[in-house]
């Protein structure tokens, strides 16, 4: 039986943490996996990125690691954004690519979507506008994956993929008031208004529709797309509008 090692970047976050939580009690006999944080290894290096491609010798990537934020850390930043994730990124496939990688699940956002669509959106919508203004360079940094995706299978025949998950929430979310995403965030000021006795305030028009995933659920159908999942073309990952 061929062993598989299975190497996940951003393993301390809030969708790796789900993962290493599931496959606790779903792993298998032929499969390692090993949880990387930032701490491990700095993936804005390509010698830091390729040195630990060289330690653990994985068969298998999910790649979960980016330079991540809510609205408030994307204003003012979006250079730095979009510079850092797609460095990082490149470290990645690349170094994917020259280990021979059998297989490459990358996680991309929903912000990657068009600002101005029609719904609901499905895979082959990514590309058909630009993305929100106030997160355009993380959006165009993820939509790059996409590209480099194609164009490795391409070109040298790499078994390379994405997923775009919903907004996600659960344990180990992020509650930071700069840097965490709507779920979070609402938590956050939710508990700030309790223990302050002031009002809970939720901004916009009550209009906006947003579609949520728990971490762990999410992790469970991530695992899926590794061991089962043979496209290059991304997959959406998100609950059926009728169970929700």
């Amino acid at each position: 039986m061929e062993k598989k090692v299975i190497l996940v970047t951003g393993g301390s976050g809030l969708v790796g943490k789900g993962m290493e939580t599931i496959i606790k009690s779903d792993k298998r006999e032929d499969e390692d996996w090993i949880f990387l944080s930032s701490k491990d290894a700095n993936l804005l290096s390509k010698e830091d990125t390729f040195a630990v491609f060289e330690k653990y010798k994985p068969t298998h990537v999910i790649h979960l690691a980016a330079l991540v934020g809510g609205l408030y850390a994307h204003l003012g930043n979006n250079c730095d954004y979009f510079r850092s994730n797609v460095k990082m990124d490149d470290n990645i496939l690349e170094a994917c690519h020259q280990n021979k990688v059998k297989k490459l699940v990358s996680c991309l956002s929903t912000c990657i979507f068009p600002d101005k669509t029609s719904y609901p959106i499905d895979e082959t919508m990514l590309h058909n506008g630009p993305p929100h203004p106030s997160n355009a360079a993380f959006a165009y940094a993820k939509r790059m994956m996409d590209l480099q995706n194609r164009k490795y299978n391409e070109e040298h025949g790499c078994m390379f993929t994405s997923v775009v998950p919903c907004n996600v929430f659960g344990p180990h979310d992020n509650f930071d008031p700069l840097h965490a995403h709507v779920m979070g965030a609402l938590i956050n000021r939710a508990y700030e208004a309790k223990k302050n006795g002031t009002t809970f305030e939720i901004w916009g028009t009550g209009a906006a529709q947003r579609q949520f995933i728990y971490n762990l659920d999410l992790a469970k159908l991530f695992i899926w797309v590794l061991r089962e999942y043979q496209e290059v073309d991304p997959i959406i990952l998100a609950p059926d509008e009728v169970d929700e």
